[in-house]
């Protein structure tokens, strides 16, 4: 009889654009002994950003970030630690992505569970809300542009609606598809 493999961590996330209105959100099972850069990833595939910018964890006070250029002194080197070991017992944490447009994300901590077999890869079970297009320009300039798009008679409905690649839906959320981006990242 072969002997059974140790427990393996797996957090339940729910992930919340902040200030956002309708909440653009989404919740994720993560496996604990990922590294802070591969849940980065995950968030990035599952939100629908493009991972064009820096980012950063705020967990339990701690600061965890990629050590690029001019890093904070108090900054942790988030290559160094797993989902399981930043966590910790935390209930939630915070996730900024884009320091220019300053995209928050607020984090959950749903469920932490531990499994025989695991889970080798994040999958998304939930969400709602389409995320921001890249580099609209933050909370302020997001909404002006879904009141835009949303108006053919604004003056930059035109303009935005090429800029964003003729379509956008601010409701649109697919689960198949932010699984399918989920999967591609090994």
């Amino acid at each position: 009889m072969s002997p059974t493999p140790p427990p393996q961590s797996v957090f339940r996330l729910r992930i919340e654009l902040a200030d956002t209105s309708p909440v653009v959100w989404r919740r994720l099972l993560v496996p604990g002994s990922v590294r802070l850069p591969k849940l980065h990833d995950y968030f990035q595939a599952a939100m629908g950003w493009t991972n064009s910018h820096l980012h950063c964890f705020t967990i339990d006070g701690k600061l965890y970030g990629m050590h690029f250029d001019d890093w904070p002194e108090e900054e942790l080197d988030e290559k160094e630690f797993t989902v399981y070991q930043a966590i910790g017992e935390a209930h939630r944490f915070s996730y900024e992505y884009d320091f220019g447009d300053s995209w928050t994300h607020d984090v959950v901590v749903e469920e932490r569970s531990f499994h025989r077999l695991g889970l080798k890869f994040a999958v998304c079970v939930d969400g709602e809300n389409a995320c921001p297009p890249e580099d609209v320009g933050g909370v302020t300039m997001f909404e002006r542009f879904k009141e835009a798009i949303a108006d053919p008679t604004d003056e930059e409905h035109d303009e935005y609606l090429i800029w964003v690649g003729e379509r956008y839906d601010p409701e649109a959320f697919g689960l198949a598809v932010a699984n399918a981006t989920l999967q591609r990242l090994r």
